[in-house]
């Protein structure tokens, strides 16, 4: 199965009201774990990397270059799309240099106009190349590489004009946050995303989609929420089962030390991750016949 961009495999969700799994990427372990889940379970995935994680990988390029290839030694069949999650500007025109099949780019920190400007010229610019864009309204609450949201709602108005300017789906904030949750969070707001969902044609974006209630999201996903960000919950994941592994000292037994064996437990609980949520967002196989991009 070829790199496919994102706009068919969300649209099919959105149409059909399901949502598709979009796993951030940290390492070559944290690719493997989400790809060898994707195929488990027969689904499309959305791989993202985060401005800070592609930079610590070694750029865009590199990123591209390493999801590319493990796909083809996985022998993955399953329809993948390569994103880049919360670009700035100029990080987005980087990650479309590079060949990434789908971009976000978030302006929500700018003055609207500006934000309104760039995502226009971002979106003819990944369009020319078949690239599926993501923009951003209203702040998603917590931080992100940098980029720090105090998680108001978003403008329904200011959503209409984002999603002329033809970007293939939104994000926007409804009360979410990055990061864990704190006891005194007070749940998504349905009523401004039923407003939203109601006043936009395109397909809802929720980000902070680790630590949401199942219920909240499952609903979340009835009201035109499409495509659910997931980071958060594999790194305590990963943390946790590496945890265990060292404590349980099995790192001082023969050569436990060795990284493929350190890293293995770690792993597999990102995969255990993926395919628990990928099971109750509802994620369906789909067939596509894309161009390869």
């Amino acid at each position: 199965m070829p790199l496919v961009n994102a706009a068919e495999i969300v649209k099919a969700a959105h149409e059909g009201h399901y949502a598709i799994g979009a796993f951030n990427t940290n390492n070559l372990e944290w690719t493997r774990a989400i790809l060898a889940g994707a195929q488990e379970k027969n689904v499309p995935v959305i791989i993202q990397t985060s401005m800070g994680a592609a930079t610590y990988m070694g750029g865009y390029e590199f990123c591209k270059t390493m999801i590319e290839a493990t796909v083809k030694s996985m022998g993955i069949t399953v329809p993948v799309v390569i994103h880049l999650d919360h670009g700035s500007y100029d990080a987005a025109k980087e990650a479309i240099a590079a060949g990434y099949n789908s971009v976000m780019f978030d302006g929500h920190d700018l003055p609207f106009e500006e934000n309104l400007a760039k995502t226009k010229e971002i979106v003819a610019l990944a369009h020319a190349k078949g690239i599926s864009v993501e923009a951003e309204v209203g702040s998603i609450g917590g931080e992100e590489d940098g980029i720090v949201g105090e998680g108001e709602l978003a403008d329904v108005e200011e959503a209409k004009q984002i999603a002329a300017t033809g970007v293939d789906f939104m994000a926007a904030g409804i009360g979410n946050i990055h990061g864990q949750y704190p006891d005194n969070w007070k749940g998504l707001h349905f009523d401004r995303l039923q407003e939203l969902n109601d006043a936009v044609p395109v397909p809802l974006v929720l980000h902070g989609g680790s630590g949401i209630p199942q219920e909240q999201v499952q609903k979340a996903i009835t009201m035109g929420v499409s495509k659910l960000n997931i980071n958060t919950e594999c790194q305590l994941a990963f943390d946790k089962a590496t945890r265990e592994y060292i404590e349980a000292g099995k790192d001082q037994v023969g050569k436990g030390f060795d990284p493929r064996k350190l890293l293995k437990p770690g792993t597999d609980a990102i995969q255990a991750t993926f395919e628990e949520i990928t099971g109750w967002i509802g994620n369906k196989p789909i067939k596509l016949v894309p161009e390869a991009i």
